[in-house]
């Protein structure tokens, strides 16, 4: 644990900090008293390297870490780079977690995803349930990466007595999201597809899958409190979700956003391309109990800024 008397002294390493969720983290972490904040840029550092990880240590000397950093995007991209979806995350979270462990790091804090889920776990998610099936093999190569940190979490902790912390944030959302269409996740990309459909007159979008699918959305400005406090107050072995607590289907998704963004045109679904795991949400109550976290952010408003946001930025 972080003791109370030190923390604006700690100086803390986030991987992916300057990338969507990290920058909520940054702000969460500053509001929390924190001021000692190392954001390293891909440009300088190359985390898939082993020799440029040594080097990032060496400059910033961290005594936390929140490794955030990830290849990441929707269902396409991951059809489209599994290998390189799993062979990147992999490294990152290998070399930066080894490498915190021979500096001496204080405590590590390893960001997962819902992805590591078997894709048919009972609802809702429970953390017992993790090893309990293959990943919905659309995201398998990245959510077996990213799950390995638990592995190596856990592994460290019993070894060398390493105090590593593994958290699996559900989908999220907000401000600041990724956008673009060959990469992003489903709420950003349905955000575009009827911004863009209003703004070029059209009257129709299409939209992948059934719209059966149901997941779960965390803004991402609860993720980041979710991830402080457990930087703050969580020291143990054991995976811990951070999610809302419900589900919805894509289809009613779709209309949510369309109502909200304006569109008032067709939504044709394609039923050949993939809905993705059958349904997500999460089990949060561990995250409750042991940080007292739960989301705050209801998805129509969190959703409603999140456009107003996107169409501010790209008027």
């Amino acid at each position: 644990m972080i003791p109370g008397s030190l923390e604006n002294d700690y100086p803390i390493l986030l991987t992916g900090g300057a990338g969507f969720l990290g920058s909520a983290v940054v702000k969460a972490l500053r509001e929390h008293g924190f001021t000692r904040l190392f954001i390293p840029r891909k440009a300088e550092y190359d985390l898939t390297r082993e020799s440029e990880v040594i080097r990032l240590y060496r400059d910033t000397q961290p005594r936390v870490v929140i490794h955030l950093a990830a290849v990441v995007g929707g269902i396409g991209a991951n059809q489209q780079n599994p290998g390189r979806f799993f062979y990147e995350n992999l490294l990152m979270g290998t070399f930066v977690m080894e490498h915190a462990r021979l500096s001496g790091v204080d405590k590590f804090v390893a960001i997962g995803t819902i992805c590591a889920y078997p894709k048919f776990a009972p609802i809702p998610f429970q953390e017992e349930h993790l090893w309990n099936g293959y990943p919905e093999e659309t995201n398998a190569p990245y959510g077996l990466a990213k799950k390995m940190l638990l592995v190596q979490s856990q592994a460290y902790r019993n070894q060398y007595g390493f105090n590593a912390i593994y958290l699996l944030p559900v989908n999220l959302y907000g401000p600041r999201d990724n956008f673009d269409p060959a990469s992003s996740h489903v709420i950003p990309a349905l955000i575009k597809k009827c911004c863009d459909a209003i703004t070029a007159g059209q009257r129709e979008i299409i939209v992948w899958g059934t719209g059966k699918a149901t997941r779960e959305f965390l803004y991402v400005e609860d993720a980041a409190e979710g991830i402080v406090l457990a930087t703050e107050l969580y020291d143990k072995p054991d995976p811990v979700n951070l999610g809302a607590g419900f589900e919805v289907s894509i289809h009613d998704l779709v209309h949510l956003i369309a109502r909200l963004t304006g569109f008032t045109g067709t939504i044709t679904w394609d039923a050949t391309k993939p809905d993705g795991q059958p349904r997500r949400c999460l089990d949060t109550s561990r995250a409750e109990r042991e940080l007292g976290f739960k989301a705050r952010m209801p998805l129509e408003e969190g959703l409603r800024r999140t456009i107003e946001w996107y169409q501010q930025a790209h008027r």
